[in-house]
């Protein structure tokens, strides 16, 4: 799993440790994250590093990666911080663009799956390393059945960088949900499967 921003220092780090932190009773499942214009080795803002703190992640030893094909390549699935970046990753790896949502997408479509069809992935993938996969393309075909946000934006987090401590609990607001129930679906998977 991968989540991607910009720099790489605000919400894609926090994103990425707080998934760390929600699926660590899934030792198969890696998170990573990179950023669209990230420079490599800059560590997360002070405000970020707060708030990973206050949400019970340590995010001091992060350091920022530039997003490339081949950090791409290497997830099931990537988790876009917003639309725009969402569109950069599937630029540069067109055949991502199943498994590339942004972080809100994703949670909001997953819980439009079933747990009977989760059930029933047990049944029709005998491996567990394809699961994972598979309950994403259970997601991903939720695309097009159901009614996008009236608000597009609504599926984006918002970009705290260089603003004041309203915009970074802004940004928390949107991203900490959204990440409790990507770890919610998964932890689902993992019991039903």
């Amino acid at each position: 799993m991968l989540t991607v921003c910009s720099g790489n220092i605000c919400r894609s780090p926090l994103a990425q440790g707080l998934l760390i932190h929600g699926l660590s009773a899934h030792p198969g499942v890696l998170v990573g994250s990179a950023g669209v214009v990230a420079r490599d080795g800059d560590v997360v803002t002070p405000q970020t590093a707060a708030l990973g703190n206050s949400l019970g992640v340590d995010l001091s030893s992060h350091r920022a990666r530039y997003l490339d094909e081949m950090v791409v390549a290497e997830a099931n699935l990537v988790l876009a911080m917003t639309r725009a970046h969402r569109r950069s990753i599937v630029e540069l790896v067109p055949r991502k663009v199943s498994s590339t949502f942004t972080l809100r997408e994703f949670a909001r479509l997953s819980l439009l799956v079933a747990d009977e069809e989760i059930a029933r992935l047990a049944q029709a993938v005998p491996y567990a390393s394809s699961k994972f996969p598979a309950a994403v393309a259970l997601v991903a075909a939720r695309r097009g059945q159901s009614d996008p946000p009236l608000d597009p934006r609504d599926d984006d987090v918002v970009d705290p960088y260089r603003s004041d401590q309203r915009v970074y609990d802004q940004m928390a607001e949107q991203l900490t949900p959204a990440v409790a129930q990507v770890v919610r679906f998964f932890q689902k998977v993992r019991d039903l499967c």
